[in-house]
């Protein structure tokens, strides 16, 4: 196994890559303003995406995707993720939401949700998380689902429900088998946004950001009863077939976020100079680079290594966790160092930096705290030995 982009593999992200330097990083000012103008640009470079085919290139074929095997997509994700509007001019951004319902849809939930969000017609919307438990204890989760005839009734409350503003549908992680044991009891239900009861009480700010991460209130929501996604029961096995994935999607776009912060620290220590010399004639801030070298490559074989065992039909959980962790924190490093390297400069919008920064930090959170992954993957190692077996790096 190399770091290197396979010769088979270069053509598709240098591609990618150029689309994302020389047109979306460009447009990231307009897309950010939001309203009407950046609409209109993102429609556009969606379009121009679909003509020159790099349009959801993670996406299976027969969804109209550009089936790329899991490991190669890596290569081209980690391009695509130096924008945080790459996925969504390149219409990757409902990948994860695609994969499961190519799993576990249903005929008529694929023919009115699947075809159009492969092709960016809606948007999706995933529930789980709620204000008054710990979302790292998943079993607390209050939101209901009572069968009334052949409808479900939802009641509850859930918030970080990223893109519910805009989305055609959510799909909710409800309690629909009270007396089952607690990984049993939860489902997975289909529920329009435009549905009554269905209440968006605000986009919650994070970081000073207005990221589409909505707070939704449930009250007396009534769908049909095939809105559900799986059979009944399988909420936590849904959850997990999409979060896994999930996770390493972040952590290849993350390494496209910090080769652009690496990027910008470096050409900041040869263009800025202090006391008479460049920047980067000085010994601390060549720590810098090395530091984040260190990092970006280490986090970059670890992600390599876990799609290499997800492309092989592996669950990969330890490598998950492991990535998972490690990249949030390579990426809060990389460009915490860029921001200190660009000194007052780095605070302020003239670069992208402060926006990546506060982005950064949230993915010490989302899909996961660090602290249930550390555990997780502790736990698991230990449990190796335990068996009386171990854990042969050179054979994993």
């Amino acid at each position: 196994m190399t770091f290197a982009v396979p010769d088979s593999v270069r053509p598709l992200r240098d591609a990618v890559h150029a689309f994302v330097i020389e047109r979306i990083e460009p447009a990231e000012d307009v897309l950010h303003r939001g309203g009407a103008e950046a609409q209109a640009a993102l429609r556009e470079l969606q379009k121009e995406a679909k003509r020159e085919g790099l349009w959801a290139l993670g996406h299976p074929e027969e969804l109209g995707g550009g089936g790329l095997p899991f490991l190669d997509y890596v290569y081209v994700n980690e391009v695509q993720g130096r924008s945080e509007f790459g996925q969504l001019a390149l219409g990757t951004f409902t990948l994860q939401d695609s994969l499961m319902l190519h799993e576990f849809a249903g005929p008529e939930q694929r023919e009115r949700f699947l075809r159009p969000l492969v092709r960016a017609e809606i948007w999706p919307s995933f529930a789980m998380t709620e204000p008054q438990v710990s979302s790292s204890d998943p079993t607390q989760l209050r939101t209901s689902a009572v069968l009334d005839g052949d409808e479900w009734v939802i009641n509850g409350h859930k918030w970080f429900t990223t893109g519910a503003n805009r989305a055609a549908y959510t799909t909710v992680m409800c309690r629909t088998e009270p007396d089952a044991p607690p990984r049993l009891a939860f489902s997975m239900i289909l529920v329009p946004t435009d549905t009554p009861g269905y209440t968006i009480v605000r986009d919650t700010p994070v970081l000073g950001l207005d990221g589409g991460h909505c707070e939704v209130l449930y009250q007396d929501v009534r769908v049909p009863a095939g809105n559900l996604l799986g059979p009944r029961g399988q909420g936590f096995v849904i959850a997990q077939r999409r979060l896994g994935p999930g996770r390493i999607f972040h952590c290849m776009r993350w390494l496209g976020q910090a080769q652009r912060a690496f990027d910008l620290m470096c050409r900041r220590l040869h263009d800025r100079s202090a006391f008479g010399r460049p920047l980067a004639d000085k010994q601390l801030m060549r720590r810098h680079v090395f530091d984040s070298y260190t990092e970006i490559q280490s986090a970059r074989l670890l992600t390599l290594h876990a799609a290499r065992a997800i492309d092989r039909g592996e669950q990969a959980r330890v490598e998950i966790g492991a990535v998972k962790v490690a990249g949030a924190r390579m990426l809060h490093n990389v460009i915490d160092r860029a921001i200190q390297v660009y000194g007052a400069a780095g605070l302020t919008p003239d670069t992208p930096l402060d926006r990546m920064y506060r982005h950064a930090r949230a993915g010490r959170i989302y899909d996961g705290p660090d602290e249930v992954h550390i555990d997780t993957v502790g736990r698991r190692i230990l449990g190796e030995y335990a068996a009386g077996g171990n854990w042969e790096f050179g054979l994993r």
